[in-house]
């Protein structure tokens, strides 16, 4: 396990890294749902989902998770290096930035209210490294739930930029409009 963190009223938040062998015909099944085409891989044999993540495994700079509540698969995260990846190409990469990829793919039972939490969860674990100042994100400009939701947890939305396969929008969250809006308890 690679971290974990008590979600009131939802149950324990924990993200393994992603086992391609074990993982490629529960990640294919969440990616090619007609609900999560914005994630690209909607067409993907369950072998193109395996060597993808088999690939992403063997990368130093880009890290692939599930996310489990309560020991069940809700969702896939991943993090990754900008200046290692097509984004940095399209912006000014910043030391401290860490990019990151979120699909959401609970059961009926725990959808309610994950989003709300995960969300912040996911950015607690990236701003555990000290060198982590600021999460990159860059969904498709037509994924209007994504925007949405990057608006609610304080991104800040910058320029509009085209990928290899989307146009996307650029966007921000420092660490330091993090931590205000998500004050330690203490």
């Amino acid at each position: 396990m690679t971290y974990q963190e008590k979600i009131t009223e939802l149950g324990e938040l924990t993200l393994t890294p992603v086992v391609p062998d074990r993982d490629a015909a529960l990640l294919h099944g969440w990616v090619t749902l007609p609900r999560n085409s914005f994630w690209g891989m909607g067409s993907h044999t369950v072998d193109q989902v395996h060597e993808i993540y088999t690939f992403v495994d063997g990368l130093p700079t880009h890290h692939a998770y599930l996310i489990r509540i309560d020991g069940e698969p809700v969702g896939l995260f991943q993090s990754y290096q900008p200046e290692a990846d097509p984004v940095g190409e399209r912006y000014a990469v910043r030391p401290g930035d860490i990019g990151m990829h979120l699909l959401l793919c609970p059961a009926r039972h725990l959808a309610r209210g994950l989003t709300n939490a995960v969300g912040p969860a996911l950015a607690r674990f990236l701003f555990l490294d000290p060198a982590a100042q600021r999460i990159v994100v860059e969904p498709d400009v037509r994924n209007h739930l994504a925007l949405r939701r990057l608006e609610i947890e304080g991104f800040t939305f910058d320029a509009e930029i085209d990928m290899p396969d989307k146009r996307a929008q650029l966007a921000f969250l420092t660490r330091s409009r993090f931590e205000s809006d998500h004050p330690t308890p203490g």
